[in-house]
């Protein structure tokens, strides 16, 4: 009985001082900075040390398990991650058309119109499309100008970088899944976790490696080899740094000629979402945790 009480006490001490984000440290150690030259042909050491991070990250909240259980969004729409096209920005600005709603003091809404091409066949009023990987809802379409316009809600506008589009700035655009669509990335809802920073690009022969400095709250669901939806772009994470604040990606030169990102700029904002997968083991394990310490005390 003696050996098997002991195990159990230590069992029950590792999990009161278990810290789930220690998991996906790696190597430990690891210096606030990007290690270039661990991952190319190069010989000379290159380090480049990020500056301070200017992503928001107060829309993101303390605990994902929390916001889970307090605020659930259903899922009526989802996405693959597998831009359709890249449009680009005709308006973003109050609505013409006062709606009529609102109120209490609350800052308004925007309405987005967006150009496209390709989007406008099949698309109906209140079709869902994600715009930089945010799911908006079709609110107007007119095909004279080839555009679809979206109503932006407040929430919307703190949580993503879309109050930043400016006319002529392009973006990603894909629309819903429908039973007969192929899945050709992963499962991304179109709800943004929050926004991210354009740190670094590293040409790679024809590829190019994309640093992102990212808040905690997000880098503890990341984990190499498993997605993450870059405004809308389902990507496979290589690395996560979580010391250093950042993870990295490579895009292929199809993917680089079908996305806005390789023509942004460092210090660039992005939208990131991380893999659905993430957040429900998060939640299982904080609540498992939570009630054996409790069973425990």
């Amino acid at each position: 009985m003696a050996p098997q009480a002991t195990a159990t006490a230590a069992a029950a001490a590792a999990v009161r001082h278990h810290r789930p984000h220690l998991l996906l440290r790696r190597g430990g150690g690891l210096l606030p900075t990007l290690p270039f030259a661990s991952r190319g042909a190069a010989a000379t050491p290159a380090r480049l040390r990020l500056p301070p991070a200017r992503f928001s990250i107060s829309p993101v909240p303390k605990s994902l398990s929390a916001a889970v259980t307090s605020s659930h969004v259903p899922v009526r729409s989802l996405f693959t991650g597998i831009v359709e096209e890249v449009g680009h920005v005709r308006r973003l600005g109050p609505p013409l058309a006062p709606s009529g709603g609102g109120g209490g003091g609350e800052a308004p809404g925007l309405d987005l119109e967006v150009e496209t091409k390709s989007l406008l066949a099949g698309t109906q009023l209140g079709d869902s499309v994600a715009v930089d990987g945010t799911c908006l809802t079709v609110a107007a379409i007119d095909t004279a100008a080839s555009t679809l316009t979206f109503g932006v809600a407040p929430e919307t506008l703190r949580r993503t970088s879309l109050g930043e589009r400016a006319a002529g700035d392009s973006v990603n655009l894909e629309r819903a899944l429908t039973p007969s669509s192929r899945m050709g990335g992963h499962f991304v809802q179109g709800h943004v976790d929050g926004t991210g920073e354009i740190a670094a690009f590293r040409p790679d022969g024809d590829s190019l490696w994309v640093t992102v400095r990212a808040p905690p709250e997000i880098l503890k669901l990341l984990v190499p080899k498993g997605f993450v939806a870059v405004d809308g772009t389902s990507l496979t994470v290589v690395s996560v740094d979580d010391e250093g604040g950042w993870f990295d990606f490579m895009l292929v030169r199809y993917t680089q000629d079908n996305i806005v990102l390789p023509t942004k700029k460092v210090g660039d904002k992005v939208n990131l979402e991380a893999d659905i997968l993430g957040k429900y083991v998060e939640k299982l394990l904080a609540g498992r945790v939570e009630a054996m310490a409790k069973a425990d005390s």
